[in-house]
Protein backbone atom coordinates (compact mmCIF):
# COMPACT_ATOMS: atom_id res chain seq x y z
CA UNK A 1 0.00 0.00 0.00
CA UNK A 2 1.47 3.31 -1.11
CA UNK A 3 1.08 6.40 1.01
CA UNK A 4 1.30 9.81 -0.60
CA UNK A 5 2.92 12.39 1.66
CA UNK A 6 2.51 16.05 0.80
CA UNK A 7 2.31 19.38 2.52
CA UNK A 8 -0.92 21.27 3.04
CA UNK A 9 -3.30 22.27 1.63
CA UNK A 10 -4.72 18.80 1.00
CA UNK A 11 -7.84 19.87 -0.86
CA UNK A 12 -7.44 18.78 -4.48
CA UNK A 13 -10.42 20.54 -6.06
CA UNK A 14 -9.25 23.74 -7.70
CA UNK A 15 -11.48 25.63 -10.07
CA UNK A 16 -10.51 28.62 -12.13
CA UNK A 17 -12.93 31.42 -12.98
CA UNK A 18 -13.98 29.82 -16.25
CA UNK A 19 -14.86 26.51 -14.60
CA UNK A 20 -16.93 28.20 -11.90
CA UNK A 21 -18.81 30.32 -14.43
CA UNK A 22 -19.52 27.28 -16.61
CA UNK A 23 -20.87 25.28 -13.67
CA UNK A 24 -23.19 28.15 -12.75
CA UNK A 25 -24.39 28.31 -16.36
CA UNK A 26 -24.98 24.53 -16.41
CA UNK A 27 -27.05 24.83 -13.22
CA UNK A 28 -29.15 27.57 -14.85
CA UNK A 29 -29.98 25.58 -17.99
CA UNK A 30 -32.85 23.47 -16.53
CA UNK A 31 -34.50 26.63 -15.19
CA UNK A 32 -34.09 28.34 -18.55
CA UNK A 33 -35.70 25.37 -20.28
CA UNK A 34 -38.63 25.46 -17.85
CA UNK A 35 -38.95 29.21 -18.32
CA UNK A 36 -39.01 28.78 -22.10
CA UNK A 37 -41.62 26.01 -21.82
CA UNK A 38 -44.05 28.30 -20.00
CA UNK A 39 -43.19 31.65 -21.57
CA UNK A 40 -42.09 30.79 -25.07
CA UNK A 41 -39.04 31.10 -27.29
CA UNK A 42 -38.46 34.74 -26.43
CA UNK A 43 -36.20 34.06 -23.46
CA UNK A 44 -33.86 31.87 -25.51
CA UNK A 45 -33.72 34.48 -28.26
CA UNK A 46 -33.02 37.17 -25.66
CA UNK A 47 -30.23 34.95 -24.31
CA UNK A 48 -28.52 34.89 -27.69
CA UNK A 49 -28.90 38.66 -28.09
CA UNK A 50 -27.63 39.36 -24.57
CA UNK A 51 -24.67 36.96 -24.69
CA UNK A 52 -23.49 38.12 -28.12
CA UNK A 53 -23.87 41.77 -27.06
CA UNK A 54 -21.97 41.15 -23.83
CA UNK A 55 -19.06 39.48 -25.63
CA UNK A 56 -18.86 42.18 -28.32
CA UNK A 57 -19.13 45.09 -25.88
CA UNK A 58 -16.57 43.61 -23.50
CA UNK A 59 -14.22 42.80 -26.39
CA UNK A 60 -14.39 46.37 -27.71
CA UNK A 61 -13.78 47.87 -24.26
CA UNK A 62 -10.86 45.54 -23.59
CA UNK A 63 -9.37 46.51 -26.95
CA UNK A 64 -9.72 50.21 -26.13
CA UNK A 65 -8.16 49.62 -22.70
CA UNK A 66 -5.37 47.57 -24.30
CA UNK A 67 -6.15 44.58 -22.09
CA UNK A 68 -5.92 40.90 -23.09
CA UNK A 69 -9.13 40.07 -24.92
CA UNK A 70 -9.10 36.29 -25.41
CA UNK A 71 -8.34 35.42 -21.79
CA UNK A 72 -11.12 37.65 -20.46
CA UNK A 73 -13.76 36.61 -22.98
CA UNK A 74 -13.10 32.92 -22.32
CA UNK A 75 -13.70 33.18 -18.56
CA UNK A 76 -17.46 33.08 -19.28
CA UNK A 77 -18.22 35.99 -16.94
CA UNK A 78 -19.71 38.04 -19.78
CA UNK A 79 -21.73 35.02 -20.92
CA UNK A 80 -23.16 34.54 -17.42
CA UNK A 81 -24.01 38.24 -17.13
CA UNK A 82 -25.84 38.10 -20.46
CA UNK A 83 -27.83 35.03 -19.42
CA UNK A 84 -28.81 36.56 -16.07
CA UNK A 85 -30.10 39.63 -17.89
CA UNK A 86 -31.99 37.47 -20.40
CA UNK A 87 -33.88 35.48 -17.76
CA UNK A 88 -34.74 38.65 -15.84
CA UNK A 89 -36.35 40.68 -18.63
CA UNK A 90 -39.65 40.09 -20.45
CA UNK A 91 -39.19 37.59 -23.32
CA UNK A 92 -40.59 40.04 -25.88
CA UNK A 93 -38.55 43.09 -24.85
CA UNK A 94 -37.30 44.98 -27.94
CA UNK A 95 -33.79 43.89 -28.89
CA UNK A 96 -32.28 47.36 -28.56
CA UNK A 97 -33.44 47.61 -24.94
CA UNK A 98 -31.71 44.30 -24.21
CA UNK A 99 -28.51 45.59 -25.78
CA UNK A 100 -28.83 48.81 -23.78
CA UNK A 101 -29.10 46.84 -20.55
CA UNK A 102 -26.11 44.70 -21.47
CA UNK A 103 -24.08 47.82 -22.24
CA UNK A 104 -24.74 49.23 -18.77
CA UNK A 105 -23.90 45.88 -17.20
CA UNK A 106 -20.59 45.38 -19.00
CA UNK A 107 -19.36 48.91 -19.71
CA UNK A 108 -20.65 50.82 -16.68
CA UNK A 109 -21.14 48.32 -13.85
CA UNK A 110 -18.11 46.17 -14.68
CA UNK A 111 -15.40 47.73 -16.84
CA UNK A 112 -15.61 51.25 -15.40
CA UNK A 113 -14.55 49.77 -12.04
CA UNK A 114 -11.67 47.85 -13.60
CA UNK A 115 -13.27 44.66 -14.88
CA UNK A 116 -14.01 41.32 -13.26
CA UNK A 117 -12.99 41.25 -9.63
CA UNK A 118 -13.28 45.01 -9.11
CA UNK A 119 -16.97 45.76 -9.68
CA UNK A 120 -18.81 46.68 -6.48
CA UNK A 121 -22.30 46.13 -7.90
CA UNK A 122 -23.79 43.07 -9.56
CA UNK A 123 -23.66 43.98 -13.29
CA UNK A 124 -26.81 42.08 -14.28
CA UNK A 125 -28.86 43.77 -11.57
CA UNK A 126 -27.58 47.21 -12.59
CA UNK A 127 -28.78 46.43 -16.11
CA UNK A 128 -32.19 45.33 -14.85
CA UNK A 129 -32.68 48.43 -12.68
CA UNK A 130 -31.60 50.77 -15.50
CA UNK A 131 -34.11 49.13 -17.85
CA UNK A 132 -36.88 49.09 -15.24
CA UNK A 133 -36.49 52.79 -14.43
CA UNK A 134 -35.98 53.87 -18.05
CA UNK A 135 -38.64 51.69 -19.71
CA UNK A 136 -41.17 50.72 -17.00
CA UNK A 137 -44.00 49.95 -19.43
CA UNK A 138 -41.94 47.65 -21.63
CA UNK A 139 -40.43 45.90 -18.60
CA UNK A 140 -43.92 45.04 -17.32
CA UNK A 141 -45.11 43.39 -20.54
CA UNK A 142 -44.74 39.74 -19.56
CA UNK A 143 -46.76 37.26 -21.61
CA UNK A 144 -49.07 34.90 -19.69
CA UNK A 145 -47.79 31.33 -19.37
CA UNK A 146 -48.54 29.00 -22.27
CA UNK A 147 -51.17 27.20 -20.18
CA UNK A 148 -53.22 30.42 -19.95
CA UNK A 149 -52.41 32.19 -23.20
CA UNK A 150 -54.96 32.52 -25.97
CA UNK A 151 -52.19 32.77 -28.56
CA UNK A 152 -48.77 31.25 -28.01
CA UNK A 153 -46.12 32.88 -30.23
CA UNK A 154 -44.05 30.52 -32.34
CA UNK A 155 -40.29 30.81 -32.72
CA UNK A 156 -40.64 33.09 -35.74
CA UNK A 157 -43.36 35.10 -34.01
CA UNK A 158 -40.99 35.64 -31.08
CA UNK A 159 -38.17 36.75 -33.36
CA UNK A 160 -40.51 39.14 -35.13
CA UNK A 161 -41.86 40.51 -31.84
CA UNK A 162 -38.40 41.24 -30.50
CA UNK A 163 -37.11 42.90 -33.67
CA UNK A 164 -40.27 44.56 -35.07
CA UNK A 165 -42.80 44.67 -32.22
CA UNK A 166 -45.33 42.49 -34.05
CA UNK A 167 -45.82 38.79 -34.74
CA UNK A 168 -45.91 37.43 -38.27
CA UNK A 169 -49.72 37.64 -38.00
CA UNK A 170 -49.66 41.28 -36.93
CA UNK A 171 -50.31 40.91 -33.19
CA UNK A 172 -48.44 43.14 -30.76
CA UNK A 173 -47.46 42.23 -27.20
CA UNK A 174 -50.54 43.85 -25.65
CA UNK A 175 -52.85 41.74 -27.79
CA UNK A 176 -50.94 38.59 -26.90
CA UNK A 177 -51.38 39.40 -23.20
CA UNK A 178 -55.13 38.88 -23.56
CA UNK A 179 -56.28 35.31 -23.06
CA UNK A 180 -59.22 33.68 -24.82
CA UNK A 181 -61.88 34.88 -22.35
CA UNK A 182 -60.67 38.48 -22.58
CA UNK A 183 -58.96 38.73 -19.17
CA UNK A 184 -55.77 40.75 -19.36
CA UNK A 185 -52.87 38.96 -17.71
CA UNK A 186 -49.95 40.25 -15.67
CA UNK A 187 -47.29 38.63 -13.53
CA UNK A 188 -48.49 37.31 -10.14
CA UNK A 189 -46.55 40.07 -8.38
CA UNK A 190 -48.07 42.76 -10.62
CA UNK A 191 -51.55 41.29 -10.16
CA UNK A 192 -51.35 41.21 -6.36
CA UNK A 193 -49.78 44.68 -6.16
CA UNK A 194 -52.56 46.19 -8.27
CA UNK A 195 -55.32 44.34 -6.43
CA UNK A 196 -54.13 45.37 -2.98
CA UNK A 197 -54.01 49.04 -3.98
CA UNK A 198 -57.63 48.71 -5.14
CA UNK A 199 -58.84 47.21 -1.87
CA UNK A 200 -58.95 43.59 -3.04
CA UNK A 201 -57.86 41.17 -0.31
CA UNK A 202 -54.99 38.72 -0.72
CA UNK A 203 -57.35 35.72 -0.71
CA UNK A 204 -59.60 37.32 -3.33
CA UNK A 205 -56.60 38.08 -5.52
CA UNK A 206 -55.60 34.42 -5.50
CA UNK A 207 -58.85 33.63 -7.31
CA UNK A 208 -57.59 35.43 -10.43
CA UNK A 209 -56.81 33.30 -13.53
CA UNK A 210 -53.06 33.91 -13.19
CA UNK A 211 -53.09 31.73 -10.05
CA UNK A 212 -55.07 28.83 -11.57
CA UNK A 213 -52.92 25.73 -11.40
CA UNK A 214 -50.30 27.55 -9.41
CA UNK A 215 -47.94 25.86 -6.99
CA UNK A 216 -49.48 25.64 -3.47
CA UNK A 217 -52.21 28.01 -4.82
CA UNK A 218 -49.85 30.83 -3.92
CA UNK A 219 -47.48 30.92 -6.88
CA UNK A 220 -48.67 31.93 -10.30
CA UNK A 221 -49.21 29.28 -12.94
CA UNK A 222 -45.81 28.42 -14.37
CA UNK A 223 -43.91 30.76 -12.07
CA UNK A 224 -43.86 28.33 -9.16
CA UNK A 225 -42.52 25.46 -11.24
CA UNK A 226 -39.83 27.65 -12.78
CA UNK A 227 -38.79 28.76 -9.28
CA UNK A 228 -38.55 25.15 -8.11
CA UNK A 229 -36.33 24.21 -11.05
CA UNK A 230 -34.00 27.14 -10.32
CA UNK A 231 -34.01 26.07 -6.66
CA UNK A 232 -32.84 22.58 -7.67
CA UNK A 233 -30.11 24.11 -9.83
CA UNK A 234 -29.02 26.25 -6.90
CA UNK A 235 -28.89 23.24 -4.57
CA UNK A 236 -26.63 21.54 -7.11
CA UNK A 237 -24.24 24.49 -6.87
CA UNK A 238 -24.25 24.24 -3.07
CA UNK A 239 -23.69 20.47 -3.17
CA UNK A 240 -20.75 20.80 -5.56
CA UNK A 241 -19.37 23.67 -3.44
CA UNK A 242 -19.43 26.14 -6.29
CA UNK A 243 -21.25 28.43 -3.86
CA UNK A 244 -21.67 28.22 -0.08
CA UNK A 245 -25.01 27.90 1.68
CA UNK A 246 -24.60 31.11 3.68
CA UNK A 247 -26.06 33.69 1.27
CA UNK A 248 -28.97 31.67 -0.18
CA UNK A 249 -29.76 30.18 3.23
CA UNK A 250 -29.76 33.57 4.95
CA UNK A 251 -31.80 35.14 2.16
CA UNK A 252 -34.52 32.46 1.93
CA UNK A 253 -34.91 32.15 5.71
CA UNK A 254 -35.14 35.93 5.98
CA UNK A 255 -37.86 36.09 3.30
CA UNK A 256 -39.70 33.27 5.07
CA UNK A 257 -39.56 34.95 8.49
CA UNK A 258 -40.33 38.52 7.35
CA UNK A 259 -43.22 37.45 5.11
CA UNK A 260 -44.61 35.15 7.83
CA UNK A 261 -44.63 37.95 10.40
CA UNK A 262 -46.47 40.32 8.07
CA UNK A 263 -48.92 37.61 7.02
CA UNK A 264 -49.68 36.85 10.68
CA UNK A 265 -50.36 40.53 11.31
CA UNK A 266 -52.90 40.80 8.48
CA UNK A 267 -53.51 37.77 6.25
CA UNK A 268 -55.95 39.73 4.07
CA UNK A 269 -53.40 42.36 3.09
CA UNK A 270 -49.94 40.80 3.32
CA UNK A 271 -48.93 37.93 1.03
CA UNK A 272 -48.01 34.54 2.43
CA UNK A 273 -44.36 33.44 2.67
CA UNK A 274 -44.94 30.86 -0.08
CA UNK A 275 -46.13 33.63 -2.38
CA UNK A 276 -42.93 35.59 -1.81
CA UNK A 277 -40.65 32.56 -2.14
CA UNK A 278 -42.09 31.10 -5.35
CA UNK A 279 -42.97 34.22 -7.33
CA UNK A 280 -40.59 36.57 -9.07
CA UNK A 281 -36.83 36.16 -8.95
CA UNK A 282 -36.28 35.07 -5.34
CA UNK A 283 -34.83 31.64 -6.18
CA UNK A 284 -32.72 32.99 -9.02
CA UNK A 285 -31.57 35.82 -6.80
CA UNK A 286 -30.70 33.57 -3.87
CA UNK A 287 -28.51 31.11 -5.78
CA UNK A 288 -27.36 32.82 -8.99
CA UNK A 289 -27.31 36.58 -8.33
CA UNK A 290 -26.66 37.38 -4.68
CA UNK A 291 -23.86 34.78 -4.57
CA UNK A 292 -21.68 36.77 -6.98
CA UNK A 293 -18.28 36.40 -5.25
CA UNK A 294 -17.08 39.84 -6.32
CA UNK A 295 -19.94 42.03 -5.09
CA UNK A 296 -21.02 39.91 -2.09
CA UNK A 297 -19.60 39.72 1.41
CA UNK A 298 -16.46 37.62 1.82
CA UNK A 299 -16.71 36.30 5.39
CA UNK A 300 -18.99 33.39 6.41
CA UNK A 301 -20.83 35.46 9.03
CA UNK A 302 -20.95 38.40 6.65
CA UNK A 303 -22.52 36.27 3.93
CA UNK A 304 -25.33 35.21 6.23
CA UNK A 305 -25.96 38.85 7.18
CA UNK A 306 -25.71 39.90 3.53
CA UNK A 307 -28.24 37.28 2.42
CA UNK A 308 -30.60 37.92 5.32
CA UNK A 309 -30.60 41.67 4.64
CA UNK A 310 -31.40 41.05 0.97
CA UNK A 311 -34.35 38.89 2.00
CA UNK A 312 -35.55 41.61 4.38
CA UNK A 313 -35.42 44.29 1.68
CA UNK A 314 -37.20 42.05 -0.83
CA UNK A 315 -40.23 41.66 1.44
CA UNK A 316 -40.21 45.32 2.51
CA UNK A 317 -39.96 46.74 -1.02
CA UNK A 318 -42.51 44.30 -2.42
CA UNK A 319 -44.95 45.10 0.37
CA UNK A 320 -44.50 48.83 0.85
CA UNK A 321 -42.58 49.97 -2.24
CA UNK A 322 -43.68 50.96 -5.70
CA UNK A 323 -42.23 47.99 -7.59
CA UNK A 324 -43.80 44.51 -7.53
CA UNK A 325 -40.48 42.66 -7.47
CA UNK A 326 -37.49 43.85 -5.50
CA UNK A 327 -34.62 41.38 -5.90
CA UNK A 328 -32.49 43.71 -8.01
CA UNK A 329 -32.98 46.70 -5.70
CA UNK A 330 -32.30 44.59 -2.61
CA UNK A 331 -29.08 43.17 -4.07
CA UNK A 332 -27.78 46.59 -5.12
CA UNK A 333 -28.61 48.11 -1.72
CA UNK A 334 -26.66 45.39 0.05
CA UNK A 335 -23.78 45.57 -2.46
CA UNK A 336 -23.20 49.06 -1.08
CA UNK A 337 -23.14 47.70 2.46
CA UNK A 338 -20.57 44.95 1.78
CA UNK A 339 -17.49 46.94 2.97
CA UNK A 340 -19.24 47.72 6.26
CA UNK A 341 -20.37 44.11 6.73
CA UNK A 342 -16.89 42.75 5.99
CA UNK A 343 -15.28 45.25 8.35
CA UNK A 344 -17.33 44.12 11.34
CA UNK A 345 -17.37 40.39 10.52
CA UNK A 346 -13.70 40.00 9.63
CA UNK A 347 -11.96 37.50 11.98
CA UNK A 348 -9.76 39.18 14.57
CA UNK A 349 -6.01 38.66 14.24
CA UNK A 350 -4.74 36.60 17.18
CA UNK A 351 -2.77 38.77 19.61
CA UNK A 352 -3.74 42.02 17.93
CA UNK A 353 -4.86 43.69 21.17
CA UNK A 354 -2.31 42.06 23.49
CA UNK A 355 -0.01 45.08 23.49
CA UNK A 356 -2.89 47.46 24.14
CA UNK A 357 -4.04 45.38 27.08
CA UNK A 358 -0.58 45.39 28.67
CA UNK A 359 -0.28 49.12 28.24
CA UNK A 360 -3.54 49.67 30.09
CA UNK A 361 -2.46 47.43 32.96
CA UNK A 362 0.76 49.39 33.42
Amino acid sequence: MKLSLSSSPHQRVRRDTGQVMRMVIYAMIPGMIAQSFFFGWGMLIQSVIAVVSALVIEGVILYLRKRPIERTLTDYSAVLTGLLIAISIPPTLPWWMTVTGVFFAIAVAKQVYGGLGFNIFNPAMIAYVVLLISFPAAMSLWLPPATHAGITPTFFDSVSLIFTGFTTSGYDVTQLKTIADGVTMATPLDTLKTDLTQGVTYTESLSKPIFDGGFFEAAGAGWGIVSIVYLLGGLYLVKTRVISWHIPGGMLISVLICASLLHLINADYYASPLFHLFNGAVMVGAFFIATDPVSASTTPKGRVIFGAAIGFWIVIIRTFGGYPDAVAFAVIIMNMAVPLIDYYTRPRVYGKNVGKGRGKQQ
